[in-house]
């Protein structure tokens, strides 16, 4: 069984300051950043398979690469909501941990739904971004029979009336879930797209980057000509 330290010290190895300033650019907090690319963490993350407890100890570090790497290996199944809390609140400086991380493991528990609505209240940034970015999740790997269609309904409602005044992350992650929403829950095309009108071109600081936000009309009428509206992913990992 590999150990904590001796895996953080494999990621500082492959480190590189190039990687780091990129990061930094991307909006992760520099001093908890060790520059090592996802493509070597999935190297990384194959040979650590199943090591949950790891998985746990690697995201406790706070190290941005740790953390991203313990969302390759841990299994959400087999988390407790209070793990999967921690993760959101840990995820402090790191929008690539928040929004991606998070949400991975999130969907795959019993209780994302719940960690998802208890997020989206928090007046923490990070934590209402990893909220809305689980409902994404949700809409984009459950059937929409699982889905509360109602349910959804009031949040893109609950987006037009604020993503304006939000805060900048969480400006972006809404944005994000009125796309899933057109993209993957077919009977709700519709509305997905009409919000999308109402709430236009959306503003957020993508730091020193060549970012762009996506303009969600522009995005889901995108999908609709592919024909891959209400098409489900297998998980939200890559």
């Amino acid at each position: 069984m590999a150990m904590v330290d001796g895996v953080v010290k494999e990621l500082r190895a492959k480190g590189k300051e190039k990687t780091r300033a990129t990061y930094a650019r991307h909006g992760m907090a520099a001093e908890r950043t060790l520059g090592v690319s996802v493509a070597d963490m999935k190297v990384i993350a194959k040979k650590l398979r199943g090591e949950q407890a790891l998985a746990m100890e690697l995201y406790g570090t706070g190290i941005m690469e740790a953390q991203y790497l313990a969302g390759m290996v841990a299994d959400g199944k087999k988390m407790t909501r209070k793990q999967l809390d921690a993760w959101a609140e840990g995820a402090a400086g790191m929008q690539m941990i928040a929004e991606y991380t998070v949400p991975w493991v999130t969907v795959e528990n019993a209780e994302a739904r719940a960690c998802a609505l208890k997020w989206i209240e928090s007046k923490k940034e990070h934590v209402a971004s990893a909220g809305w970015s689980t409902w994404s999740g949700l809409v984009a790997t459950k059937q929409d029979a699982e889905l509360d269609l109602a349910e959804l309904k009031n949040l893109l409602g609950r987006v037009v009336q604020s993503i304006h005044r939000a805060k900048n992350r969480e400006r972006y992650t809404m944005n994000v879930f009125v796309i899933s929403v057109g993209g993957y829950v077919k009977a709700l095309l519709g509305e997905a797209k009409a919000a999308a009108k109402k709430i236009g071109n959306v503003s957020v600081d993508v730091g020193e980057t060549a970012c762009q936000v996506p303009v969600a009309t522009a995005y889901i009428g995108k999908m609709e000509k592919m024909g891959r509206v209400g098409k489900k992913r297998k998980t939200l990992r890559c």
